[in-house]
């Protein structure tokens, strides 16, 4: 992967030092090479940090021009059909100069337009400027595994991989975007194409966007969407799973083409374990596989499983054991994440980046196997939800929610399950993974919400927009979950916490043909019931990894939060809360917060949450 930035004005631009301060900031994203282009006019700045993977040679640097000079290029990310589309290309008389896939993007656009999207798969972020058009063509992969942000002003159009590379313009607003900062404290996470700051936007998940320097206009479509689903009536559960495992066959393969080492993350579960074993027969030497572990806390430890799958496919296997972590570790990463996240698993997929890339420059996981598949608990229990609504009436619904709401104390166990008893399935699905339901949010933040003069839309409404009444329960948590909690979250976490140690990590699950034939040709009898999960992928475990791996075994990447609350980590994310800004959060709330804790209620993923979150505030100055 690598790091983008750039820069359109009306007039030309005088001071060009911040385009090469904002490259800077994207150091880790590309260590390897560095590069600034500039238009004759001084009207357009591309800046990047490139971590080579193909092309290892001067040729394969960037920004690239195309051969007339009136194409260039910035890409974060890769091309992995780019082999085949350059020689389709190449048949309709285009030249090569590079083995870049940079290039292919190039001379694709140069053939189809806009349109070139339609024929990449891959995982990207790219901007291509058009001398002949004066406009600016920017892209989004599909699932959003790369990052895009930008902003727009009265004189100019500024984007970049990462937010603190806008950041480095010292006339950068940095006040707190109010309706995002209520999602973060809803879902621990900013959703969608706002971000935490007021005026900057992120590009969405298979959207592209045109700049018209002419007219300093913008027009935002999206290109791909997730189909709808359409089963075959009566196909086979074989045939079904043979298509499957094509499907992972062909993404796994295209995802382990690399002029560089490159190693698995193996965990032991389903999902990693199903990479290992493609990519174990699709090569010649053993691949690298490598999983964590850490010392005393035997229940996050993955290595046992991840040494039987490896011994199977006779891996190269490396189980790297973490050193405590550090609460030094915190502000590192506060700084990282452009903005403030509240996984914790943010910490242990750091560590194991860490580690890993100091063996590998490329690594393939599992991400989307759950999302795709119906892997989550919330799939079990929001079905038997959605059956209560038949034998409880709405009003004994509605009371017992609302109870929940005004009367149970945060980290009551159960207590956002009771909130979305409320109403319909939408409800039911906005309140799981809440960290502060409405409610609580208005208590925590009430020195904020005192001095606004508009109302928010509450977080809750805007995940609800994705439920569709016409589609069933299982549908519906499929989509919310692949179009909010993986882009927003998860894949956040992957690509910040990876690149900080320029580390390229692939996802296989998110190959578009693949995310296409889950959503599309998966029946729900085959992605989740009552009494199972992950239905087809696990009968595709059944037929490609070892008997004895315990495929229907489930565990987060996850750390031990709430023991190491009771040590260190609790004191310094104490001392950092006591000291919160009093203008946004009622100190009184925190304090209720940390007391409960302390008596068995589950607040150590809230106060995480609120110590990122003021980590990051700090870090970057941000004001209300």
């Amino acid at each position: 992967m690598c790091g983008i930035i750039g820069l359109v004005c009306k007039k030309g631009i005088i001071d060009r030092g911040w385009l090469s301060k904002g490259r800077a900031m994207l150091l880790h994203r590309g260590p390897d090479d560095s590069g600034e282009w500039w238009s004759p006019d001084g009207n357009v700045g591309f800046g990047h940090q490139r971590l080579a993977i193909i092309d290892l040679s001067h040729t394969g640097h960037q920004p690239m021009e195309d051969g007339t000079g009136q194409y260039v290029a910035v890409l974060n990310g890769e091309i992995y059909n780019y082999i085949d589309l350059r020689e389709d290309l190449r048949k309709s008389g285009h030249l090569f100069h590079t083995c870049s896939d940079t290039e292919v993007l190039l001379e694709a656009y140069k053939k189809w337009g806009t349109d070139c999207l339609e024929h990449l798969t891959g995982a990207f972020a790219f901007a291509i400027y058009d001398g002949v058009s004066r406009t600016l063509f920017l892209a989004r992969d599909r699932a959003g595994e790369k990052p895009l942000f930008y902003k727009i002003s009265d004189d100019r159009f500024v984007f970049s991989s990462e937010l603190k590379a806008l950041m480095a313009d010292p006339d950068f607003s940095r006040k707190l975007d109010l309706d995002a900062l209520d999602h973060y404290f809803a879902y621990g996470y900013v959703h969608g194409e706002q971000t935490i700051l007021k005026g900057t936007y992120k590009l969405l998940p298979g959207h592209a966007m045109l700049f018209n320097m002419k007219t300093h206009s913008v027009n935002i479509w999206r290109y791909w969407a997730l189909p709808e689903n359409s089963p075959l009536h009566g196909e086979s559960i074989e045939n079904l799973t043979n298509e499957l495992e094509i499907h992972l066959v062909e993404a796994v393969r295209r995802q382990l083409v690399a002029d560089v080492p490159i190693g698995i993350l193996l965990s032991g579960g389903l999902d990693s374990s199903l990479v290992t074993a493609i990519a174990a027969r699709s090569t010649s030497k053993p691949i690298k596989t490598f999983t964590i572990s850490f010392p005393g806390h035997s229940s996050f430890n993955e290595g046992p499983y991840a040494k039987l799958v490896a011994d199977f496919f006779g891996t190269d296997h490396n189980e790297l054991v973490a050193e405590p972590a550090s609460i030094s570790l915190l502000p590192q990463l506060a700084r990282q994440f452009d903005e403030p996240i509240a996984d914790h698993s943010i910490v242990p997929t750091s560590i194991l980046a860490n580690l890993v890339g100091k063996s590998v420059k490329v690594a393939l996981g599992g991400d989307g196997g759950d999302e795709l598949f119906g892997g989550y608990s919330h799939y079990t229990y929001l079905q038997k939800i959605e059956r209560l609504r038949y034998y409880i009436p709405e009003k004994i619904r509605n009371g017992v929610s609302l109870f929940a709401s005004y009367v149970l104390p945060v980290g009551t166990r159960g207590r956002n399950h009771l909130i979305g008893l409320r109403g319909d399935a939408a409800r039911s699905i906005s309140a799981i993974n809440l960290y502060f339901d409405e409610v609580s949010r208005r208590r925590l933040l009430s020195p904020l919400y005192a001095n606004m003069a508009y109302s928010l839309i509450s977080p809750e409404s805007k995940k609800a927009i994705y439920v569709d009444p016409s589609l069933n329960i299982i549908q519906n948590i499929a989509r919310t979950d692949f179009y909010t909690t993986l882009a927003d979250d998860y894949l956040v976490k992957s690509d910040r916490a990876s690149m900080l140690h320029s580390l390229e990590l692939r996802s296989p699950f998110l190959d578009h043909k693949l995310i296409e034939f889950a959503f599309e040709r998966l029946p729900d009898s085959l992605r989740a019931t009552l009494n199972e999960r992950k239905i087809l992928l696990r009968r595709l475990g059944k037929r490609m990894l070892p008997k004895s791996l315990d495929i229907k075994r489930k565990q987060g990447f996850s750390l031990p939060l709430a023991v190491w609350f009771k040590g260190e980590w609790g004191k310094y994310m104490k001392s950092v809360l006591m000291e919160s800004d009093p203008m946004i959060f009622d100190r009184k709330v925190i304090e209720e917060l940390i007391k409960a804790q302390f008596r068995g209620f589950a607040n150590a993923d809230r106060l995480f949450a609120l110590t990122m979150f003021e980590l990051w505030r700090r870090e970057y100055k941000v004001t209300v």
